[in-house]
């Protein structure tokens, strides 16, 4: 059989010392180079490099040799943790592949110029097509930014419900950024209401740039005047299919999510709303509780969860922020 040190990687000549120094058990330099035939100096080298990997350790002037389990298990562990770090640049580069990608189709898209682009109009061919594409590649994620309140009015009373059926079958995820100011719009909230409750994420920002959208890894929708909203533009909109347009606004999507706020609704939300539209009246914490049903202990944890989620403060400072946002309405 091979020297177990050997097939770890040490060659002969440490190998061989190493066992010197376990037969000598303690000994000097010198004793050690006498065992060795060798030259003093190379042979302190030597020593000095198995040192350094631990499997012997020095001693006022005495070499001792660790025992062999516990000197061949402390190279086992350094050379595992030279394989775990070559396996994590491995993950890393294995992780880059898609950023390459992306890459690499920027590139072959400028140098060929194949834009695919395509000039849709009207609000029937744009949530249409929006599900024709989802049914091609299912599932599919949809982000999309909603600048205006008109937009969101023609969303909620006509055009939501197809969106709303197609994620019920798993034919897409919606991801939407949208202006507060439309949250309390007729119908918005039930609609946005059914949106999430079948797995659609929605957050709020005080303005939105644009209408835009992306539809899968190869869609986009850009408005026919980038800054205005679709309906003033007769739902004229260019669908353009290369990943370089659809890689520039995800990004664009995801710069706005992360300084999105997430809707005031579901169970703690709602209950946080109703204690601050009763204290907007006037109401303290008593009558607050006798109105809600609930314990004074509730209604102020429900005041507590309200300023976390509007990072306010105070109670008041609270109030005012979800004035601004329209959550009193």
């Amino acid at each position: 059989m091979s020297d177990p040190f050997e097939t770890l990687g040490l060659d002969p000549a440490q190998s061989a010392l190493y066992t010197a120094v376990l037969r000598l058990h303690r000994a000097t330099r010198t004793d050690i180079a006498l065992a060795m035939d060798d030259p003093v100096e190379k042979v302190g080298h030597q020593l000095d490099d198995l040192v350094k990997l631990g499997v012997i350790h020095e001693q006022s002037g005495h070499y001792l040799a660790r025992h062999p389990a516990a000197a061949l298990g402390r190279v086992i562990a350094e050379r595992l943790d030279r394989l775990a770090a070559e396996s994590r640049m491995i993950d890393s580069a294995l992780g880059s592949i898609r950023g390459l990608i992306r890459d690499y189709d920027a590139g072959r898209d400028y140098q060929s110029g194949s834009f695919m682009v395509e000039m849709a109009s009207g609000a029937d061919i744009l949530y249409e097509s929006v599900v024709g594409i989802a049914i091609q590649s299912p599932p599919m994620t949809l982000l999309t930014g909603i600048p205006d309140e008109r937009t969101m009015i023609d969303f909620a009373r006509k055009f939501a419900d197809p969106w709303i059926d197609a994620q019920k079958r798993n034919l897409l995820t919606v991801h939407a950024v949208v202006p507060v100011s439309t949250l309390m719009l007729p119908g918005v909230r039930d609609q946005l209401t059914r949106l999430l409750e079948t797995g659609g994420k929605v957050r709020t920002l005080d303005r939105v740039p644009s209408w835009f959208m992306t539809a899968g890894p190869e869609v986009a929708g850009l408005p026919s005047v980038w800054g205005g909203n679709l309906p003033d533009n007769a739902y004229n909109f260019y669908l353009v299919r290369t990943p370089v347009v659809v890689g520039v606004l995800r990004t664009l999507f995801d710069e706005l999510w992360a300084k999105a706020l997430p809707l005031p609704w579901g169970r703690r939300g709602d209950g946080a709303i109703r204690v601050l539209r009763l204290a907007a009246q006037g109401m303290c914490d008593e009558s607050i509780a006798r109105q809600l049903g609930i314990s004074v202990r509730t209604v102020r944890a429900r005041f507590a969860d309200a300023m976390a989620e509007l990072g306010a403060q105070s109670r008041f400072h609270a109030g005012a922020e979800a004035a601004r946002r329209g959550w009193l309405r």
